[in-house]
């Protein structure tokens, strides 16, 4: 069945003036002419009936999951008690590092304040301490402003104190700033109230420990569960970033505090978090264009190359999705090209556990040729 394209009432116009005229007839015995003022006056009721029933039809189209949007959507969720997850705060691990080892503690206090640039600031979430005759402590700091501009500073970035201490001429954050998120999305919003009957159970079905695992935070992009063979009573918990990257082990360990609440494990379950494996590959070949479209080849390649950008996401944009170069050929002739030789990617099947990571991708022109 197209849900896109369900009426719940008549909105086309047209139809709507007809219907009037013809019952305005049918009642009075008058045939209107096209410029009789009755006809005109009713064909402007026309339009105002017509503009009415849009928006009817709308908010009818708003108490459906499947096309809900903004505040209908929360107020959807609301009834399977599944809110809308807020934007959230890059984070990362810091190293504060002293001058020379203190023969008393110095205490970090929560709040204190690393920068990159002097501009976006990261503060600790926690006190801190770098215990006596010790020179460094690590921290886990937040960006201080929610989404997804905090994420991406490498190792060693976060290198400026913005709150000075004694002793402590050195920071620098050990592990890449990840984990912001903007306000969850609609799409993804409605993906987890479609989830949500889960949660009417303790987490058990892999459904609800689904649920639970991504509403842990709104960086997450796809999880799986996995309780192989031989470890009866084990839950493997794998952790997807929307950015198709694997979860920090900040992620990680939210997701871990969630599902391993007493009031969502089962008693004899022993749920273990972790990152999905990824796997390497390739993308080697070469395309070609019909020389009748010569004129359009600057085109056709522009098109080949956001065709590969999205194909590259789709591979890495879900756990277990198998290598599949079926996909990238397809995507590659649809952009407009003749044909196309890869000499990778293999197809590679994955598990649950693994998600597919592109290193070299080399795909070139090989040129114009006849049809």
């Amino acid at each position: 069945m197209d849900l896109n394209n369900i009426k719940f009432i008549e909105t086309d116009t047209d139809s709507i003036k007809q219907h009037i005229i013809t019952v305005y007839e049918a009642l009075t015995g008058r045939t209107l002419a096209l410029a009789d003022p009755v006809r005109l006056f009713l064909c402007s009721l026309a339009s105002i009936i017509g503009e009415q029933r849009n928006l009817i039809d709308y908010l009818t189209r708003q108490n459906m999951l499947a096309f809900a949007e903004g505040v209908f959507l929360d107020i959807l969720g609301m009834l399977v008690g599944t809110e809308r997850l807020p934007a959230s705060a890059a984070v990362t691990t810091v190293r504060f590092t002293l001058s020379a080892p203190q023969t008393s503690a110095v205490i970090i206090p929560k709040g204190t304040r690393v920068t990159p640039d002097g501009a976006l600031m990261f503060a600790t979430t926690e006190v801190a301490q770098i215990a006596p005759g010790q020179l460094t402590a690590d921290v886990v700091v937040a960006c201080q402003q929610a989404g997804e501009l905090g994420n991406g500073y490498l190792p060693g970035e976060l290198s400026r104190l913005v709150d000075p201490l004694p002793y402590l001429p050195t920071v620098a954050n050990t592990t890449t700033t990840n984990g912001g998120a903007d306000t969850e999305a609609d799409d993804d919003y409605r993906e987890r109230i479609e989830d949500a009957p889960g949660q009417f159970s303790v987490a058990g079905p892999d459904d609800a420990y689904i649920y639970h695992a991504k509403s842990a935070h709104a960086s997450i992009g796809d999880v799986s569960v996995d309780s192989p063979p031989g470890n009866e009573g084990k839950v493997f918990i794998y952790v997807l970033l929307k950015t198709g990257k694997p979860a920090s082990q900040e992620i990680l360990d939210a997701v871990n505090a969630v599902c391993n609440d007493k009031r969502i494990r089962p008693l004899t379950d022993r749920v273990f978090v972790k990152a999905p494996t990824v796997v390497p590959y390739n993308v080697r070949g070469a395309f070609y264009i019909d020389a009748a479209n010569a004129s359009r080849a600057t085109a056709i390649q522009a098109d080949v190359a956001k065709a590969l950008e999205d194909y590259v996401a789709w591979q890495r944009g879900a756990l277990g999705r198998d290598i599949n170069p079926s996909e990238l050929i397809h995507r590659i002739i649809q952009a407009g090209v003749k044909r196309v030789e890869i000499t990778e990617p293999a197809f590679t099947q994955l598990l649950a556990s693994q998600v597919a990571g592109e290193q070299e991708v080399n795909l070139i022109l090989g040129g114009l040729e006849d049809a």
